[in-house]
Parts: C-alpha cells; sequence; structure tokens
C-alpha cells in the first residue's frame, strides 16, 4: 500500500509506493481505507522522535499520523485514532473509539478538527469543568487550537472570553468568534498585568487555558496574585508550550492566589474522559461543524506532496490535512 512514514531516524518523512497493510489483531480492531489525515505538530514531534511518548521507543519505520478519516468496508465514514500511523491506504483503529461523521461534514474538516478539540474541549470540560457563566482567559488564542478553544468556551456557556495573542490583525479577528476582550502580548510587560488585572478586576477570571507557558504564563499569574486578602478561584490549565518549556514560578503566587494548576495532555486524561471525549464531546463538536457553527481552517494537499508541506513554516495558519486516494 501507499504510505508517508520516516524511514530511518531523524529523517523526514517519505512518500513510499510500497509498505506492508496492517492486519488487526483482534475484535477490537478495524482497517478503515483512509481519506483525509492532519497533520500536527504532534504528528512532526512523534515523527522525529521528539514527543516524550516516542523518546524511550526504540526506532523502527513507521507511518505518521496519529489520527484521521476514513471508511470501513459497508463505506461508513469514520474517525478514528490510529492504532498504526493513519497516514497510508489503510490503517486500523480501535472500533471502541471510532465516531461517525454526520452528513455535511468534509473528510477534510472532519480530519482537521479533532486535535484541536483535544486541545480545547478536553481542557475546558474535562479538566477546568467549565460551567455556565464562568469567564474564561485564553492565552495564545491566535493559533489553531486557541480559534477552535473560543468557540467551544461559548457554546458551553462561558459568560466572557478574553484572550491573548500577538499577531494583532488575528487577534482582532478573534471577535467574529465570540471573544469579548482583546490583550496583546506586544505591549509592555507593566502594560499586559495592568490589563489583566483590570479584566480580572471586573470580572474575575475563572479560567486560564494556556496555550503559551513561558513568560506571558508567568505575568498572567503575577497578575491574578492577591495582596493579603482572599482571591477569585481560578483554575489554570496548561496544554501547550509555544513559548518555551520552563517558567519561573514565585512561590509567593501559589501562597498569595487561591489558584489549582493543572495539565491536559497525553498522560494526564484518564480512561474516563477519553471515552467522554470521543462518545460525547467529538460527536457534538462534529454536530457543530456539519452545520457551520464551528469554524477552522484548512489547508488540503494530496499525500504525495510531503515534501512541500512538512516544514510547518509553509502553512502555519490553518490545519494541514492530506488526503489520501
Amino acid at each position: 500500500m501507499k504510505a508517508i512514514a520516516v524511514m530511518t531516524k531523524g529523517s523526514d518523512p517519505v512518500y513510499v509506493e510500497q509498505y506492508e497493510q496492517p492486519l488487526p489483531k483482534n475484535d477490537d480492531e478495524v482497517r478503515i481505507h483512509v481519506k483525509a489525515v492532519s497533520i500536527k505538530n504532534l504528528d512532526r514531534a512523534i515523527a522525529s522522535g521528539k514527543h516524550y511518548s516516542a523518546q524511550t521507543a526504540e526506532f523502527i519505520p513507521r507511518v505518521i499520523g496519529t489520527d484521521g478519516v476514513g471508511l470501513l468496508d459497508d463505506n461508513t465514514r469514520v474517525y478514528g485514532f490510529g492504532i498504526t500511523g493513519m497516514l497510508a491506504e489503510k490503517a486500523l483503529i480501535k472500533k471502541s473509539s471510532l465516531v461517525m461523521i454526520p452528513d455535511g461534514l468534509s473528510n477534510e474538516l472532519a480530519a482537521a478538527l479533532p486535535n484541536a478539540l483535544m486541545g480545547s474541549v478536553i481542557a475546558l470540560m474535562l479538566r477546568a469543568k467549565l460551567q455556565k457563566g464562568q469567564h474564561v482567559l485564553i492565552n495564545g488564542a491566535t493559533g489553531i487550537t486557541g480559534k477552535v478553544a473560543i468557540q467551544m468556551a461559548k457554546h458551553y456557556g462561558a459568560s466572557k472570553v478574553s484572550v491573548t495573542g500577538r499577531n494583532e490583525e488575528v487577534l482582532s479577528s478573534l471577535l467574529d468568534l465570540g471573544a469579548d476582550t482583546l490583550v496583546s502580548l506586544k505591549q509592555s510587560e507593566g502594560d499586559f498585568i495592568d490589563q489583566i488585572k483590570a479584566i480580572d478586576s471586573e470580572s474575575p477570571v475563572d479560567i486560564v487555558i494556556d496555550y503559551l507557558w513561558g513568560h506571558s504564563a508567568k505575568m498572567i499569574l503575577e497578575a491574578l496574585k492577591g495582596k493579603g486578602h482572599y482571591t477569585h478561584k481560578t483554575k489554570f490549565v496548561n496544554v501547550g508550550a509555544m513559548s518555551g518549556d520552563l517558567m519561573e514560578l514565585s512561590s509567593s503566587i501559589l501562597r498569595g492566589t487561591d489558584i489549582q494548576l493543572l495539565g491536559s495532555g497525553l498522560g494526564s486524561w484518564n480512561d474516563e474522559e477519553v471515552n467522554t471525549f470521543f462518545k460525547a464531546l467529538l460527536p457534538e463538536a462534529f454536530n457543530l461543524a456539519a452545520t457551520g457553527t464551528l469554524k477552522m481552517d484548512t489547508s488540503v494537499y494530496p499525500m504525495t506532496a510531503i515534501d512541500e508541506v512538512w516544514n510547518p513554516s509553509v502553512i502555519w495558519n490553518s490545519r494541514l490535512v492530506l488526503t489520501v486516494d
């Protein structure tokens, strides 16, 4: 079968004309005919061996792609998380976690949405346990997942969504997705902290969804810090580290703030949370996308174009989706 695979350690994935087809090993594994696969930072990190889930594994040639859309033998369209690499003509997924794709939702958008939803709705609904009427602050909302987080926070009843971002043109466009307050990361540290303090004073921040970590996260925590009096309870959920993996955190912030620090990612989700995502949250979001309520920008290419599009700087403002003929 045709596939996109990493053949030698540290090399970029390549198009392969002949690759061994995967065979189901038990009753919960089903083989699908793949139609569309999104390429994400996670896929690039796993392919390079830099992601923490791949660092301890002995290298063997492998097909890339963690999840995708395809057809079962009866032509039912489904989304699934791969047991084997997904960017191939055929792949294995678990029957217990496949999700039906509703009419009106394209293969390409169905392939693109789930990763952004994992990075948004799990953090919002399962880690932070968002309640209707709460105020959500999204740090790094100009990215693909941040844009989805804005829409889903409003869908689940957030009364206010404040957002930060560095690209001011994209930041301004977030108002159309439901953002209420914009905070530029290009302003001075003092002005940034003052603006976050003012926002929190007007409407206390209940949840922070953080895609950046690093200095911006430190500034937000500093802005939420109390001054010797009881502070509003805030859940700070880290999802990504686009601004760096390390942050200097003063212990006085923890002592002086009623804040709960959480993570959301592979390794922090238990089986019940994963099951809730596949059985309830993802199908709900698919239905929103099928009606045009949930939006996401995609860039679609055939899998044979892998050499042209693998570099993330080529396509940075939309989700890359590769189609399989």
